[in-house]
């Protein structure tokens, strides 16, 4: 939804705006789905303040799920080490077309900070909105948007663990997709057709290719289904708009 030029009028009211973006849907969002990674943590005997640590400086659910999982499974350190940084090396090209998008005067430093904010949440609502941003107030956006969803996972980790005996599993399983639930729904909203076609043929391939292998599904299905909805995009939807627009 557009902003009003009073509320991105200065680089502070961007900032704000950006807070105010994920107060609500997101950060409740994101604060159930760390509800439900606490209580998780809690039913494989996991310390508290391990999954603390690990909500402050890992700020992946999927990472952080894999990583209790295999502490619970006695996995030794180098092999969760590999584990959780092959489940995140989404955020290379995260970082890559996201800050992209930043103005030249803000790649600063700074950034190399920045970015440990960066989260599925954050991606994708500043991907849907920072096309009616200018550029050099999308940074101080990004940051505002960032740091609310970043704050709310230590709390949500915490609570989680600590009502875990009176939260049922199916409960905290569900609390755990509520997350990326949110995250497809908002990411439709994003411009190019391609993300759409490609949540789409994921949802069709997913459940086939769990039934061939379980254990590439995930993978699988998201190379098959990224890259068909790419290729739709660009070879029959791109072109006529680019066309049209030529006349």
């Amino acid at each position: 939804m557009p902003f009003s030029p009073a509320e991105l009028a200065s680089r502070r009211s961007a900032f704000r705006q950006g807070m105010r973006t994920a107060v609500g849907a997101p950060a409740a969002v994101l604060f159930s789905g760390m509800v439900g990674f606490g209580a998780l943590g809690y039913a494989s005997q996991m310390d508290p303040w391990l999954l603390a640590t690990g909500s402050l400086t890992v700020l992946a659910l999927p990472g952080q799920i894999v990583m209790i999982e295999m502490l619970s499974h006695g996995a030794p350190w180098v092999a969760i080490t590999l584990a959780v940084t092959l489940t995140s090396s989404r955020f290379v090209v995260m970082v890559v077309t996201l800050f992209s998008q930043l103005d030249d005067r803000d790649r600063q430093p700074w950034l190399y900070a920045a970015v440990h904010l960066l989260a599925m949440t954050a991606w994708a609502l500043s991907m849907r909105d920072f096309h009616t941003i200018a550029r050099e107030r999308r940074a101080p956006f990004f940051l505002g948007l960032a740091l609310v969803c970043g704050l709310v996972t230590l709390p949500g980790t915490l609570l989680g663990y600590w009502l875990a005996g009176s939260v049922h599993p199916a409960v905290t399983l569900a609390m755990v997709l509520i997350n990326p639930l949110f995250f497809l729904l908002t990411f439709t909203e994003v411009r190019p057709w391609a993300n759409r076609l490609a949540i789409v043929m994921g949802c069709v391939l997913g459940p086939l290719t769990y039934w061939f292998d379980a254990d590439s599904s995930l993978l699988v299905t998201g190379l098959v289904a990224g890259s068909l909805g790419y290729w739709v995009d660009r070879r029959w939807l791109r072109k006529p708009q680019i066309a049209s627009g030529a006349r």
